[in-house]
């Protein structure tokens, strides 16, 4: 090796042991020349772009009918929203009822103004309105909803009736994949509130509902599935209920799809 190869291969040496270890030198990566005065970018560049389009998401999350221990039924659930990344205008609905005929026994609407308060995480205010046979109710809300460390899909709602009766719903969802195409969908959601019998519901925890869903990703926008629910009052819901001539509990093997677009 010449004298001149070993010059140049020990200052190579020395400029690399400056450097801290795993660390390039700023001005080996930052562009000379002037700079953008708001961002700091090189001002040759483009102006960055702002994402404030208008989008929407529109989703069927269960539409399913049930067979068992109880007369034969259909419930449904959709949700969705139109907005940007950070705020947004929620919909819910949601209901059930006997597929002998009539009216559905609940039907369920939410529309909520919501605001993305971290990447996973959405905080919501609106209003919710029930229809039941009958006798109708409105509510104010709050819902904190998104996914845990654990993609658990979470979803806590405060709700307070037009007559000042209190109450809260969680709903917990996990869909673990089997295979690529194949996933198992445990589902909980449990009702708690104040005492409200014009509603026939008691004090304390009033109802759950568990369900076990076998999935099948037909396509991405379209999944079939299987499974299986329990219904199940307590307390003074399952006594209001039982002197109605209703069921505390009830089991339901059901079928059924989701689908979003």
């Amino acid at each position: 090796m010449t004298a001149l190869a070993l010059a140049l291969t020990s200052a190579g040496s020395l400029a690399l042991a400056a450097e801290p270890p795993g660390k390039a030198n700023p001005n080996s990566v930052v562009p000379h020349g002037a700079e953008n005065a708001s961002s700091g970018a090189p001002a040759s560049w483009n102006p960055p772009i702002h994402d404030d389009a208008i989008h929407q998401y529109s989703a069927i999350n269960r539409l399913e009918y049930g067979t068992g221990n109880a007369p034969d039924s259909y419930q449904w659930e959709g949700s969705g929203w139109v907005g940007g990344d950070i705020n947004r205008f929620w919909w819910k609905t949601e209901g059930e009822g006997a597929t002998a005929g009539g009216s559905p026994d609940s039907t369920s609407f939410e529309a909520d103004y919501g605001r993305a308060i971290t990447p996973f995480w959405n905080a919501l205010i609106g209003a919710r309105y029930d229809l039941y046979p009958g006798k109708d109710r409105a509510f104010g809300m709050l819902k904190l909803q998104g996914l845990t460390p654990l993609y658990l899909d979470t979803e806590l709602s405060f709700y307070v009736s037009q007559d000042g009766v209190p109450s809260f719903r969680g709903e917990f969802q996990y869909e673990p994949l089997i295979t690529q195409r194949l996933r198992l969908a445990p589902r909980v959601e449990i009702n708690i509130g104040a005492r409200d019998a014009r509603y026939g519901l008691g004090g304390g925890l009033q109802n759950t509902q568990l369900g076990l869903r076998l999935k099948y990703q037909v396509r991405r926008e379209f999944v079939p599935y299987i499974g299986v629910r329990w219904n199940k009052t307590y307390g003074d819901t399952r006594r209001i209920t039982e002197a109605e001539g209703q069921r505390s509990s009830s089991t339901a093997f059901v079928v059924g799809l989701s689908a979003w677009y």
